[in-house]
């Protein structure tokens, strides 16, 4: 158990050596969800109301892009390159491996969050979470959901060159129809009868509930229990269609 946390530990510094390598991983992961706040901060500078609403929901963006959309690209681009196969073959227990690689998006959860919970307090006005304990139970939902609804994603991309078209062909209508930029509640009804589907529509909500609101932990208990449904039927199709080796031949 030590050893195999010991190398969990080492594929973890190693992955975040190369993450901070690639500048484009950077920019998606960080940059682009506080492009994103200060663009619609500073159009709805003078309304609370509405920066309320986009503080909790550019947070539930960025838990998407760390987990969901980085995984996804990640494990069609090690595995089509011949990586995985070649770990696999290596003494490296493939636990480890994959440990190093959930908690590497896990660090990259927590800073992006932690810095949009500092920008919404500092420069929007939307103070500091009201339920910190929430706020971690729905953070850490959503990383187990969205990151193995990733992988799971990641089995059904056949080349790295379609990653980026798969990837954001789910990403970009999930995040305008969920409320990332809106009430939710103001849209029109088919809208909202598709993003009371949609896992992040309920993970904003309930940071929303944490970060704003401060409604009591009873009152999000469907939220939650929608996140982890979605997170029981991710870890399903993750583990079900892994595969170590390339799909090409």
């Amino acid at each position: 158990m030590t050893d195999a946390l010991a190398l969990t530990w080492r594929q973890y510094r190693l992955e975040r050596k190369m993450f901070w390598r690639n500048p484009s991983a950077a920019f998606f992961n960080f940059v682009l969800p506080l492009l994103f706040l200060a663009a619609f901060g500073t159009i709805f500078a003078g309304s609370q109301t509405d920066l309320d609403i986009i503080v909790p929901g550019i947070a539930g963006m960025s838990v998407m892009t760390t987990t969901f959309v980085a995984l996804a690209m990640n494990m069609v681009f090690l595995r089509e390159q011949g990586v995985l196969k070649r770990l696999r073959g290596t003494p490296l227990p493939s636990g480890a491996y994959l440990g190093g690689l959930a908690a590497h998006a896990i660090t990259n959860t927590a800073i992006q969050l932690s810095i949009v919970v500092a920008a919404g307090a500092l420069l929007f006005g939307v103070g500091l979470p009201e339920n910190w304990l929430m706020l971690a139970v729905f953070v850490a939902a959503g990383v187990v959901c969205l990151g193995s609804l990733g992988v799971a994603l990641s089995h059904a991309i056949p080349n790295f060159d379609s990653a980026p078209a798969y990837v954001n062909a789910i990403f970009l209508p999930v995040i305008l129809v969920s409320g990332v930029f809106y009430d939710a509640e103001n849209a029109p009804a088919f809208m909202r009868d598709i993003a009371e589907v949609l896992p992040l529509t309920h993970l904003i909500d309930g940071l929303s509930a944490a970060m704003v609101t401060g409604a009591p932990f009873a009152d999000e208990v469907s939220d939650l229990a929608v996140v982890a449904i979605w997170a029981v039927l991710g870890t399903i199709l993750a583990i079900r269609g892994f595969s170590w080796e390339a799909r090409r031949g």
